[in-house]
């Protein structure tokens, strides 16, 4: 084959498989939100770069299929191949001084026990391990938060708008608190 002959087979190529590529995230993909992110909202993630995201497989209509099986969040827990290099550029992009990703959980704003997106960049974020609230103290909230709606004492939405919009408070703001 020629060398322009070849040329065009690859640019050909390289199109169909642009074209016939699935839209998936990736920790190297363009932020689609703003490329520098606050810690002024500590302990609670910049909301212009974290908003949080929900996972469209999950509804109250599906939660006794989903969140409120044991071991269901193992099932969609995306790897640490994708959530580590995903937490050393959000580490930048919040401008933390600590870069030792030691020192963060690359967390879910919306938990994946609440039907968060597991692998929308719009829902992780790097929360630090220190300071008064941290990731460890957001894990008993999303624990509470998920027993009550699976209890049917709280609905699926009221819990993931109460958690992504201030953590701290989530659980007064749905009365389980």
């Amino acid at each position: 084959m020629s060398r322009p002959a070849f040329a065009i087979a690859v640019s050909v190529c390289a199109t169909a498989l642009l074209v016939a590529a699935p839209a998936v995230a990736s920790p190297s993909a363009p932020h689609s939100t703003a490329s520098t992110c606050s810690t002024s909202y500590l302990p609670l993630p910049d909301p212009s770069c974290t908003p949080g995201a929900t996972n469209p497989d999950v509804s109250q209509g599906t939660i006794n299929q989903t969140i409120c099986v044991s071991g269901w969040t193992s099932t969609v827990r995306p790897p640490t191949s994708y959530t580590n290099p995903l937490k050393v550029k959000q580490i930048a992009e919040y401008g933390y001084s600590d870069t030792s990703t030691a020192d963060y959980e690359e967390d879910h704003l919306i938990p994946l026990e609440l039907g968060g997106a597991p692998r929308d960049p719009r829902n992780l974020w790097p929360e630090p391990h220190y300071g008064s609230k941290t990731a460890y103290t957001k894990d008993s909230v999303e624990n509470a938060l998920k027993k009550a709606v699976c209890d049917g004492r709280v609905k699926l939405v009221p819990a993931q708008n109460a958690i992504a919009t201030d953590w701290t408070t989530a659980e007064s703001v749905v009365g389980i608190g």
